[in-house]
């Protein structure tokens, strides 16, 4: 596959590096294992990346900014430890039109890119409280901790293809199950390693944790009727017979602004740092040329 500008010269390596980068991205593919399609939209993102970047590496604010060359080796070591050896790193780097030394300096203009905007987002107003009270005023239901079930299961499946999965037998079965718990409900999790059906069993049948709404609908209704150590009648889902087994009660529970507060102001000061980004890039294409666009042939 070769590549060339709409005016025919030969593409940068740098704008290969971002072909490959989105290739990779949403295909998880290099260039040559794209159809035709695929490639279209590969050279739409690559020439968008490729252009925000060029035109943020024209600022005054990149001339200034330096890479040690330390953090250039670790970021080409990072992409070469994702292949099975140097062979088949540079040989990919070959497909794509690419090699060691190119690839480093599109690595150094990646870096000095995320750098200045690094540089640009700290430049945003800092978060004040009342930024920080007006959020969890306005976003209370994100700190509210649903109530929560500990529970284990028994499951027997019914399925006719099987004799003891056939529906009489599937109830027979855990009847007597049932029946053994009313003696000796301390034995729900070795009864469960013993005679349950569910990828559980190998946990005692234990599900964990759970707020509402993570089991079938019959499961999950029967559970929260429960109390702390209380063992269900038998319940009937969509893949079988079930016993269930309350272990704790968690009650619902607001995280308190004082708590939130940690998490509230790391949310507001990333959402300010990007409206920081925004704002200079839109002022800088303002005042950019129209770009030259990239392609196949």
């Amino acid at each position: 596959m070769s590549l060339s500008q709409a005016t025919q010269e030969e593409p940068s390596s740098e704008y290969r590096y971002h072909l490959l980068r989105a290739a990779t991205e949403r295909f998880q593919s290099g260039l040559a294992g794209l159809d035709a399609a695929q490639l279209r939209q590969v050279e739409q993102q690559a020439q968008q990346t490729f252009a925000l970047e060029s035109l943020v590496l024209s600022t005054s604010e990149a001339r200034d900014t330096l890479i040690p060359e330390r953090r250039l080796d670790e970021a080409v070591a990072e992409i070469r430890d994702r292949y099975l050896d140097t062979a088949d790193f540079t040989a990919e780097l070959n497909a794509n039109g690419l090699e060691e030394t190119t690839l480093r300096n599109a690595l150094r203009r990646e870096l000095v890119f995320d750098a200045v905007m690094q540089r640009i987002g700290s430049r945003a107003e800092p978060v004040t409280e009342t930024d920080e009270r007006l959020f969890y005023e306005l976003h209370h239901e994100r700190f509210i901790a649903p109530e929560r079930r500990g529970a284990r299961q028994i499951l027997i499946t019914i399925n006719e293809e099987y004799a003891e999965n056939g529906r009489e037998a599937a109830r027979a079965r855990i009847d007597q199950i049932a029946e053994t718990l009313k003696k000796r409900p301390q034995d729900f999790g070795k009864l469960a390693q013993a005679h349950s059906e569910c990828p559980t069993a190998m946990q005692q049948g234990q599900l964990g944790t759970l707020p509402r709404g993570q089991l079938y609908p019959e499961l999950d209704a029967t559970l929260f009727a429960l109390e702390p150590g209380q063992i269900s009648e038998v319940v009937e889902s969509e893949i079988g017979l079930h016993l269930l087994l309350c272990e704790t009660a968690e009650p619902a529970t607001t995280v308190t602004f004082d708590q939130a507060r940690t998490r509230i102001h790391a949310i507001l000061a990333a959402r300010q740092s990007k409206d920081c980004q925004k704002r200079w890039l839109a002022a800088l294409q303002q005042q950019a040329p129209p770009r030259t666009e990239v392609s196949t042939a």
